[in-house]
């Protein structure tokens, strides 16, 4: 498609070019034409209708294909909706009837994987969203979504500890993607605290922090942390993405963000609300 689109366009420039220069020297040296501003005006109205043009050829495919893909990725969201639901509902049913503990922890691991699938979702629902809509922010308890992210990541790490003091706060924001923000730092937290379980969350006056106490990071490292790819640890796992897109959410949303971090001491995030 984009191979023929890319002709297409080459090809109508070509003439396009090529009509301007026989019609400038039709004008001037066929018809002695002198009056140069009537010549502009031919020129220029020349030039908007193939502007005009061009950009139907070029942005209409798009168009088509980016409404294709929507279409496409919103009708295999309505087809996951269904087994996902279904495997957590028959999956908490049985937990209740099993007693054998290996079984037991066999059903929480099915579980947790459909809560990940379940999240999954919930990011890929959140991406079309935000593509075709230009409001999504909505009033909710920041202290529940925090509890509710927290017990998620329990299930995925159950050797670490949370540590909760939370205030009851109300804030008018985009839920989801602040959902996301909060995934990232615990995770960035739990991955570089490995030989320390505790993670310390506060909310008090509209004010979240996140502390870890791991490996932390030096001056220089601090100075780069919210560079997209860069990774303080290259053993750590991860793909250096997490705080760089944390920082664009903030940004985006008016929320100020600070990190202090020391080196083998832990690191603090801390987001301040409006």
């Amino acid at each position: 498609m984009f191979h023929n689109l890319r002709l297409n366009i080459f090809i109508y420039y070509f003439f396009t070019t090529l009509g301007f220069l026989i019609t400038s020297y039709y004008f001037l040296n066929i018809l002695k034409f002198d009056d140069p501003y009537l010549l502009f005006a031919i020129l220029a109205t020349l030039a908007i209708f193939s502007g005009v043009f061009i950009s139907k050829l070029a942005v209409d495919p798009f168009k088509q294909h980016l409404n294709n893909i929507e279409h496409l990725s919103k009708e295999t969201l309505h087809e996951l909706n269904l087994p996902i639901s279904t495997i957590k509902t028959n999956t908490q049913m049985l937990r209740k009837n099993i007693e054998n503990e290996k079984d037991l922890k066999r059903v929480l691991r099915i579980l947790n994987a459909s809560n990940m699938l379940e999240q999954r979702y919930n990011e890929l629902d959140y991406m079309i969203k935000t593509h075709t809509t230009k409001e999504i922010n909505e009033m909710f308890d920041l202290d529940l979504l925090i509890k509710d992210r927290i017990d998620f990541l329990q299930g995925i790490y159950p050797n670490k500890k949370f540590n909760l003091d939370l205030q009851a706060t109300q804030i008018f924001n985009d839920k989801i993607g602040l959902s996301k923000v909060i995934d990232n730092i615990v995770d960035n937290g739990i991955k570089y605290s490995q030989n320390n379980t505790d993670i310390d969350i506060i909310l008090h006056a509209k004010q979240l922090s996140i502390q870890d106490y791991g490996q932390g990071m030096d001056e220089n490292k601090l100075l780069r942390v919210f560079d997209t790819y860069y990774q303080g640890d290259t053993e750590t796992k991860g793909f250096g993405i997490g705080l760089s897109l944390v920082k664009r959410f903030c940004d985006k949303q008016n929320i100020k963000l600070s990190i202090d971090s020391k080196l083998n001491d832990g690191t603090k995030i801390i987001l301040e609300f409006k």
